[in-house]
């Protein structure tokens, strides 16, 4: 033995001090999509909820399947319940028979069903497994519409940071990055590939400071983006963030609006072009939608005039694409839609006009794939279908749909079995922000999803190669991202940061920040100083920040305000010992001067002694009281 241990340390001196050591156990994938599992209201779903707590305290909350895998393993570990213990759940089976007895009267198997089911003498029946229990068809038909949708929302993570509502989003097309606008003026850019758990942005934009972010479109090789805030110019950014270029503002004096250059308003939607990589559409509140080319940032190509009753400006509120970039939709401030196909020689005039769709302005627009239906969302709480063969009525119409944000859009699923839109929340309602659901075919309510019981729920899609549901809601004073996901029926997004802890710090990622000072450097390379600290400077100088005079709200002495009544700490000891006395505010102002009467004519010092000698001895006139009294 003492051999093989001398052998053993040597072999081991061989090795680092590291080697062989355990590694720190990791958490397993269950655990973690456990933890961002969506709650599920119900008293019934507490209930159980409660009592499994009870005997699996350790246990995480799992889901329906997870909980019966772990119940049948607890089953199988313990072969002699206790059959006075409470049991939760179907009943268990009896003890297995004694083989001693040969009595036919034995069942052999699980428990025979429920009476009511129909009770048969066949041994071969009871062989195998338990029958389900009987119980209320409606959850199972419930469960049945959910799988046939597979709608991914078990589980919920949140892409925080705004400080305010989220009104943009877009997702790239291979589901990598997502940018959130908000109307705290800022956009983030959030990686999946990049992001640990922490869910933090990598990059904070402001596009135009003091403008709310109110839309953002990917361009169709996810190179670019366009970002529409309220100013009346849209910016476009390359895939990292920075600034490529800036489309020109038009005059506003120009009152045909085919004349001018650009919006002369503040902007209300764009959208990249579907197919085609330097072609965008905007809309503005100048009552226009504009083609550019991005290639392009001083010139548009088209200009689209909307179709009005009257002769004026309305606005258009929002705009869209079909799925081949063939058809431009307006939503238009009258309550119109309005289409238009790009053709050769097309103008103005739109070949599809639903007169009075909307009782209020209109928030999205959505098409189909194959461009016969549109969805319309509005801020009269409706959602609307149309076939756009049929334009006299909406196909359906869904109410009870708040809505209080302009854009508030509709989304397909990637099969278009289903579409869905985000409801805001109403001051006096006890509802919470929800995403509902919609079958296409059947034209009806499939599900409502709670995202929020506090904060509205705006822009909302659903990725096709992620099948993750993305929701952005927020009130005034907070705003977030909900992304919504299945294990089981997601793939990467956020299934991958979820799963990425944060890196731990350590000391060896300390870098002291590299200062380099050269004072005899060229003015050209000479760093200049901080502005921040030359304007902290400027305003701390009464003279140079032209920082005006404080008015006498208090006793004081010679226009100063303070404790000791004066400037100067001599003058209040003088005051308090009484050898300065301040008699001016109680003297009379006339005898103040004549005191000084008699002096002046004694000795004169300014006009009078050049007149001395000249000058005549005045005169005056003497007071004839006696001829008065008289």
């Amino acid at each position: 033995m003492e051999d093989e241990a001398e052998i053993y340390d040597g072999i081991r001196a061989q090795f680092p001090l590291a080697f062989g050591k355990r590694q720190k156990s990791q958490t397993s994938l269950e655990a973690i999509h456990n933890s961002t599992r969506r709650s599920t209201a119900g008293a019934a779903a507490s209930a159980a909820s409660n009592s499994t707590n009870k005997t699996n305290e350790a246990l995480p909350s799992l889901s329906s399947s997870s909980k019966a895998w772990l119940d049948s393993l607890s089953n199988s570990k313990s072969p002699n319940p206790n059959p006075n213990d409470s049991v939760i759940g179907p009943p268990r089976p009896p003890p297995g028979p004694v083989p001693d007895e040969d009595d036919e009267d034995v069942m052999v198997g699980p428990p025979p069903p429920p009476p009511g089911s129909g009770e048969d003498d066949d041994n071969d029946v009871m062989i195998g497994p338990p029958r389900p229990p009987v119980g209320p068809s409606s959850d199972s038909e419930e469960d049945e519409e959910e799988n046939r949708y597979r709608i991914p929302i078990s589980n919920e993570i949140v892409l925080k940071g705004h400080t305010k509502i989220v009104s943009a989003l877009a997702i790239d097309h291979s589901g990598s990055r997502v940018l959130s606008g908000s109307f705290d003026y800022t956009v983030r850019m959030f990686d999946f590939q990049g992001m640990n758990s922490r869910l933090q942005s990598f990059r904070q934009l402001e596009p135009f400071e003091g403008h709310q972010v109110r839309n953002l479109s990917w361009s169709p090789t996810s190179d670019r983006f366009l970002c529409v805030t309220g100013s009346a110019q849209a910016k476009i950014y390359d895939r990292d963030g920075l600034t490529l270029g800036e489309f020109v503002k038009g005059d506003m004096y120009i009152r045909d609006l085919k004349n001018t250059k650009g919006h002369i308003s503040g902007l209300t939607c764009g959208e990249w072009h579907p197919k085609t990589k330097e072609t965008i559409l905007t809309s503005s509140e100048d009552g226009s939608l504009r083609i550019w080319d991005v290639n392009d940032f001083k010139s548009q190509k088209q200009v689209i005039k909307p179709k009005l009753a009257r002769p004026g400006r309305i606005p258009v509120t929002t705009c869209a694409w079909d799925r081949e970039g063939k058809c431009i939709a307006g939503g238009i401030g009258d309550g119109s839609i309005q289409i238009w196909t790009l053709k050769p020689g097309w103008g103005s005039r739109p070949d599809i006009y639903i007169e009075k769709s909307h009782s209020d302005d209109i928030t999205g627009l959505k098409f189909s794939s194959d461009g016969r239906t549109l969805l319309s969302r509005s801020f009269d709480g409706s959602l609307k279908i149309w076939d756009l063969r049929q334009i006299k009525a909406p196909l359906k119409v869904f109410d009870d749909l708040p809505n209080n944000y302009a854009q508030t859009n509709i989304a397909f699923s990637p099969d278009e079995q289903l579409f869905l839109t985000g409801t805001s929340v109403e001051k006096e309602s006890t509802v919470g922000g929800l995403l509902c659901f919609y079958d296409c075919s059947k034209l009806e309510l499939v599900q409502r999803v709670g995202i929020s019981p506090c904060c509205s729920v705006v822009q909302c899609a659903w990725h096709p190669r992620l099948n993750q549901i993305f929701a952005t809601s927020g009130d005034k004073s907070q705003g977030g991202t909900h992304v919504l996901y299945d294990p089981t029926l997601s793939e990467r997004g956020a299934l991958v940061c979820v799963a990425r802890a944060p890196r731990k710090k350590s000391v060896d990622d300390f870098e002291a920040p590299l200062v380099i000072h050269n004072p005899h450097a060229l003015p050209l390379f000479r760093d200049q100083p901080s502005r921040k600290r030359q304007r902290e400077k400027i305003l701390k100088d009464p003279v140079k920040s032209h920082k005006p005079e404080l008015p006498i709200t208090g006793p004081g002495h010679g226009g100063r305000v303070g404790s000791t009544k004066g400037s100067l700490l001599t003058q209040y000891l003088l005051k308090q010992g009484g050898m300065i006395k301040e008699t001016w505010m109680e003297e009379d102002p006339r005898e103040a001067i004549l005191k000084y009467a008699d002096v002046a004519a004694k000795d004169p010092k300014f006009i009078a002694p050049a007149y001395a000698e000249t000058q005549p001895e005045p005169v005056f006139a003497k007071s004839d009281s006696e001829d008065e009294e008289k």
